[in-house]
């Protein structure tokens, strides 16, 4: 695949502050949305299970200062959802001071509609929240280096084979990027700064 953008971060102007406390309590823990899978049950629950947590990855996310919340709009029969936010719930069930929970997208295409991805509503949407639930930027809807093969050498392709390869691509990748992008776009909220 070919060499992307550093990240799918978002920092849009329209959103920024934007009172999600709401949308906040009106998500599910991943805890409790995990039995409730049904279309792709299986690559859910392969992803919760195996997701590991490098202790680089644990490393910068343990820095990271304050409260934060990744509100994450999904659903359960998107490919892309249920390979990448297994890993981060894992990550949030063990760094203190994260939480993750989820939305259900077509019952919020409000907040959908403000996270388009060129336009159209890709997901996951993952929205940075800080303590008060003020939207600090977004992360959506696939990791850059994956997005960008998708959009070049993986439209000259049927569907069938581009979703095989993009499977592959998530098995390898084993969250690496989602990671590292959704922390990076945590550490430039907080102030933070990850020393390579």
């Amino acid at each position: 695949m070919t060499t992307a953008p550093a990240s799918s971060t978002h920092f849009d102007p329209q959103t920024l502050g934007a009172d999600r406390s709401a949308k906040w309590e009106q998500a599910e823990t991943f805890e409790a949305f995990l039995p409730t899978a049904e279309a792709n049950a299986d690559v859910w629950n392969h992803g919760w299970e195996r997701a590991r947590i490098p202790d680089a990855i644990q490393a910068r996310a343990d820095a990271i200062p304050g409260e934060w919340k990744l509100l994450v709009l999904s659903a359960d029969w998107c490919g892309d959802a249920a390979n990448s936010i297994p890993p981060l719930a894992r990550l949030a069930e063990r760094t203190e001071g994260l939480e993750l929970r989820l939305l259900e997208r077509d019952e919020h295409l409000d907040l959908m509609d403000e996270h388009l991805t060129d336009g159209k509503r890709a997901f996951p949407v993952v929205i940075l929240l800080d303590a008060e639930g003020k939207e600090r930027g977004w992360w959506g809807s696939r990791p850059a280096d994956l997005a960008a093969w998708v959009k070049s050498e993986g439209m000259k392709m049927e569907s069938g084979p581009r979703y095989r390869e993009v499977r592959k691509w998530y098995v390898r990748d084993r969250g690496l990027s989602t990671f590292h992008e959704v922390l990076t776009m945590l550490e430039h909220a907080s102030g933070s700064r990850h020393v390579v």
